[in-house]
């Protein structure tokens, strides 16, 4: 028998009937729906037609199909996408039938469709360039995909939207049989050219890894194209173009805020750093700066993938990800401002499905970290905070300045010292456990039980808001050293 895995993220329109169709065809016992953080009716369409529905563990198509095929009963499984629609009667045979024949256990479908700029303009000529053996390939980044569960077993799958390419490169790779089924015309929703621009850049990363590490490329180029594409990404270019500017924004801290802890305690844990960590991390005789920079150069070394492991296991706080869900449904686009790492920060927004991060960035080089730093530039504002020279605060004035949102507009949810001017300067805020009177004062509520109160709160408004405070002399609210990180 087989198993169907669909990642979906807001398919409403669609999933209902690609659901139905799995469950009609004769050779399907199970149909797994992964939702991404969907914000519309998908789920309950899914689970409406008769599909189990999970929640993707991390944000991105390929840790949703990693999460399906976990749970998946059958040896093999069927990729299909939420949003296609116009597919064969026996779409579902004829992609597995060379797999059931024993010819091949990796079987891409090939069909015709519109659109397909990104597999047109990046995909096959990179494809072409470093993989010349998979050029003939007609769909290479076709999401409609049969294989041998045990055989997905031996390949790392990419979290992104690079998974469907780097699952067919890797197999190749490793010598595995693949196959291509004529499945007739496929239709997708067609998606917005900023969609598209993200897809180009994770497909684009995909290749080249591979190209690195079969030794078709040189380590040094892939490190300097991901170094320059995680600079770029500090400068909020996401806001510049006015059709992606959100109506209103929702700030989180990250350590003690959506995540039960502090992520450089995690990782010093992780590493054996635990010690050296102490001797700068409650230190106040020195600079902030300095102590971020001191702080960084402790996991020199320390790989990329340590990193993103620790960030990825560390106890997200309960109702973490229904909140920010709850606050996307209201028309927030949501954000995590961070004094930690970006390459942190990152994994945790994936993980709660927020929209995007602001952290500092850690510098690596050939997958290790240098131990430099690099200074969220968005924390500097030559007109903002009075009392710091780096400031959450100053991440609200350029993102009012870029989205042309009035500050009254966003909401800040912190718990910490490094939180107060943010919390201020907010048109509503929320100290979530406050760590201090100072931080209890400086928001407009203070919650002490769950994240969920706060979309409760904006929900209702039933309860009179706390008065801003005046509290002078605060401390600084920069830097990795802070207590309240």
């Amino acid at each position: 028998m087989v198993t169907v895995i669909i990642p979906v993220l807001n398919e409403s329109k669609t999933i209902a009937n690609v659901v139905h169709f799995a469950l009609s065809q004769t050779k399907v016992s199970e149909v797994i729906v992964v939702d991404d953080g969907s914000i519309d009716d998908t789920r309950e369409l899914a689970e409406g037609a008769g599909a189990k529905v999970i929640t993707s563990s991390l944000l991105g198509k390929g840790a949703s199909l990693s999460d399906g095929l976990e749970i998946a009963q059958n040896e093999i499984v069927v990729f299909l996408d939420g949003d296609m629609s116009g597919f064969i009667p026996d779409l579902i045979d004829r992609l597995t039938s060379p797999i059931r024949n024993n010819r091949a256990n990796f079987v891409k479908a090939k069909f015709a469709r519109d659109g397909g700029r990104v597999t047109t303009l990046t995909a096959k000529p990179l494809i072409k360039v470093f993989f010349p053996e998979l050029s003939h390939i007609d769909q290479p980044l076709g999401g409609i995909v049969a294989a041998r569960k045990s055989v997905l077993a031996k390949i790392e799958l990419e979290t992104d939207y690079g998974v469907d390419l780097g699952m067919l490169i890797d197999l190749q790779m490793i010598g595995e049989r693949i196959a291509e089924v004529e499945v007739g015309s496929i239709k997708h929703d067609s998606q917005p050219l900023a969609s598209l621009s993200q897809m180009a850049s994770q497909v684009t990363r995909t290749i080249l890894r591979r190209a690195s590490k079969h030794r078709r490329l040189q380590v040094e180029q892939l490190m300097e194209i991901e170094e320059n594409e995680r600079r770029s990404n500090l400068e909020l270019t996401l806001f510049r173009s006015p059709t992606l500017r959100p109506k209103k924004i929702a700030l989180f801290d990250m350590d003690g805020t959506l995540i039960d802890g502090r992520f450089i305690i995690e990782l010093s844990k992780a590493t054996g750093k635990t010690r050296e960590l102490e001797k700068y991390l409650d230190n106040r005789e020195m600079h902030p700066i300095d102590r971020t920079r001191a702080i960084a150069s402790i996991f020199r070394g320390v790989s990329m993938v340590t990193f993103i492991a620790v960030a990825r296991s560390v106890p997200l706080h309960e109702g973490a990800v229904e909140t920010v869900r709850d606050l996307r449904k209201m028309g927030y686009q949501v954000g995590i401002i961070s004094d930690s790492f970006r390459v942190a920060t990152e994994t945790i927004r994936r993980r709660v499905f927020a929209d995007f991060s602001l952290a500092h960035v850690m510098r690596f080089e050939q997958g290790l970290a240098s131990g430099e730093i690099g200074l969220c530039p968005s924390m500097f504002h030559e007109s903002g905070c009075d009392k710091h020279y780096l400031c959450k605060k100053n991440v609200l004035l350029h993102l009012s300045h870029l989205t042309e949102v009035d500050l009254e507009r966003f909401i800040a949810i912190g718990d910490g010292e490094n939180d107060i001017c943010m919390l201020e300067t907010a048109g509503t805020s929320f100290a979530f456990r406050p760590k201090s009177d100072a931080v209890r004062m400086s928001a407009t509520y203070a919650i002490e039980s769950q994240l969920s109160e706060v979309s409760g709160r904006l929900f209702s408004r039933l309860n009179d808001p706390m008065p801003i405070s005046d509290w002078k002399n605060r401390i600084p609210c920069f830097g990795l050293g802070n207590p309240c990180g």
